[in-house]
């Protein structure tokens, strides 16, 4: 029996309240605040055979009030193929303690809004399941119900500063698992199975498995104490400000990251290290706090690369059917990362199950499907899916030194229920042809077994140089709007074939492009970059102006607009929602204190009250 399953072996191995984490360092009148900033909770699952799947412990922040929207997080879900389709939820109401506590009983109308989840299989009769040991992946859910929390102003500076497809995202939840599943004979079903996640709006999924490989095994075999003092490490932790190099210290271990920023030109270098950081252990370097090992998900399917890849950038709709949750949720955020520098605008869901609570929008049939990219790994869904224009069934993973065997491109007539083998199902002709000379490279690469970061180096490289050569057609500022007609009239003189040698038609992929979610949202995306720009400007003028001399004519109530606009766009610049100079700032704090200077005292008084 494994050790780290004995200590905490069956669900109330870890039940019961604990006290409240010591404040330590914190602000004062802030709890928890360095502790939001990088997760909105931290919560154990275990599956018993009685009562199904049940949370067991949970970690959530104090805010001003209850977090009515964690109530609507299936946070279940997390479970992987290895429990019984009897299982059931089994919620409380959330408390307002800032602590680790134990869940009471559920209300009825509680129990119904937390979908069964997470458990596509059932184990076979002799318990042999199909995930032993330790595994990891992640999932993506819908906020569902109650209102958002808002965000503080540490966190839009740091949306701002960050790149599109590393900002938090407001109406949805990542999840990160840690799931063990090892024989223990004290279990009545003869197995250990329990999860450990982590709640977060950061999509951030190389930190946080990094996080949870430490924190995890240590916790399987400590339990509670070992996460209640991990989450006391994590509210020490400083805001993951964009452009920074962070130390992040947990359980002995310094986890040394660099924080992306939109203005990242070339890598981050090495952390100074300070006299605190001395006396810690040599810090472990992660290269990425997002980016996954891009070759190893896409080794079956290269020949398919770029196929997908246009996939992507149309908004289609995709079924990505998957061996394990790990193998699901890599192939799905591999996948929807393709785009970068362009944010993947449609939705996605790395590991889903029958029992999410989205399940009957995505498959009904009384309307087209929806663009979203679904990991599974239930072949239900092939046979609830086969109106679907595109299905991705994925083997199991091959050894890290065999030739990947490619996955066939075959029409959706061929697919059959449950058993379809391995390929990628679709009617859909690419609009541009196949970079051969990129897949004999890496294939190349794999016979002289060239290390996989290198690979993953060539295949990223490939994916955004053909992002950019497709968007930067797009990108030259225009103040009037985007006319379509006019903008593929300019693709002859100034198109993408000026940076990419691929060959196909273009203005066809263009005017598809132009009917999908990614077109709106960068479209959005430019329109507020504009819009930000130009009131930039604005202010920046008012500010080089002599406000003495402009005030000599005008009258009280046109010095007491100018002050109100000026604070407006004071406080937008302050929160890096315009591109401001520190200087030009200054000088309006400046303007706005002369400016109130000139008028009675009585409206000095109401401008600024004691």
């Amino acid at each position: 029996m494994d050790q780290g399953a004995g200590a905490g072996a069956g669900p109330q191995g870890a039940r019961g309240r604990l006290g409240a984490p010591s404040s330590g360092m914190r602000a004062p009148g802030t709890p928890w605040a360095r502790f939001s900033a990088w997760l909105e909770c931290v919560c154990v699952v275990t599956f018993d055979l009685e009562l199904g799947q049940a949370l067991e412990l949970e970690r959530a922040p104090r805010h001003e009030d209850p977090p009515r929207q964690l109530q609507s997080v299936p946070l279940t879900s997390c479970i992987t193929a290895s429990g019984s389709d009897a299982a059931r939820v089994r919620r409380r109401d959330w408390k307002r303690q800032p602590r680790l506590r134990e869940p009471r009983a559920p209300t009825p109308h509680i129990e119904k809004r937390f979908p069964r989840a997470g458990v596509p299989q059932r184990l076979p009769a002799h318990g042999q399941g199909g995930c032993l040991g330790d595994t990891q992946f992640s999932f993506r859910i819908r906020q569902c119900g109650g209102q958002r929390r808002p965000g503080h102003a540490g966190e839009k500076r740091g949306d701002s500063g960050a790149p599109a497809s590393l900002q938090r995202e407001p109406a949805h939840y990542f999840g990160y698992v840690y799931f063990r599943q090892v024989k223990d004979s004290s279990v009545k079903r003869g197995y250990f199975q329990k999860s450990l996640v982590l709640l977060s709006r950061l999509p951030f999924v190389r930190l946080f498995q990094a996080l949870l490989g430490l924190v995890a095994p240590e916790f399987f075999d400590k339990l509670a104490p070992c996460l209640e003092a991990v989450c006391n490490e994590i509210d020490q932790w400083p805001a993951p400000a964009p452009g920074q190099t962070l130390s992040l210290p947990v359980m002995g271990v310094v986890l040394q990251v660099h924080i992306p920023s939109r203005a990242d030109t070339s890598e981050p270098g090495p952390l100074e290290p300070s006299g605190h950081e001395t006396l810690l252990p040599a810090p472990v370097v992660l290269h990425s706090v997002h980016e996954l090992d891009l070759f190893r998900c896409f080794r079956p399917v290269l020949a398919h690369v770029q196929l997908l890849w246009e996939l992507m950038l149309l908004g289609e709709p995709l079924l990505v059917l998957a061996p394990s949750p790990a193998v699901s949720s890599e192939m799905v955020l591999a996948l929807t990362s393709c785009l970068q520098p362009l944010k993947f605008c449609c939705d996605y869901r790395p590991y889903f199950t029958i029992h999410d609570s989205e399940f009957k929008e995505f498959t009904t049939r009384t309307q087209a499907p929806p663009n979203v990219v679904l990991g599974v790994t239930n072949p239900f869904f092939i046979k609830t899916l086969q109106h679907w224009p595109h299905i991705l069934r994925v083997g199991e993973p091959r050894m890290s030194g065999d030739l990947p065997k490619q996955v066939k491109l075959k029409k959706p007539s061929r697919l059959k229920t449950l058993d379809t083998k391995p390929g990628l199902y679709t009617a859909y002709t690419a609009h541009l042809h196949r970079d051969k000379a990129l897949l004999r490279r890496l294939l190349k690469g794999l016979q002289k077994k060239r290390p996989s970061d290198v690979q993953t180096a060539v295949l990223r490289r490939h994916l955004l140089e053909l992002t950019q050569s497709f968007i930067i057609p797009l990108t030259p500022p225009q103040i009037r709007p985007f006319c379509q007609d006019d903008f593929l009239q300019s693709l002859e003189r100034s198109g993408p074939q000026l940076t990419c040698v691929l060959k196909g038609d273009w203005l066809g992929l263009y005017r598809r492009f132009f009917k999908s979610p990614h077109f709106d949202g960068w479209y959005r995306q430019r329109h507020r970059e504009m819009t930000q720009k130009l009131e930039a400007l604005h202010l920046e003028a008012i500010c080089e102006a002599n406000i003495e001399i402009w005030m000599k004519d005008k009258s009280e109530v046109e010095v007491v607009d100018l002050i109100l606009k000026l604070r407006e766009r004071l406080v937008r610049a302050q929160g890096h929602q315009l591109p401001v100079k520190e200087a030009t700032l200054k000088r309006a704090r400046l303007y706005i204190d002369t400016a109130i200077g000139s008028l009675p005292k009585d409206l000095q008084a109401v401008l600024c009250p004691p």
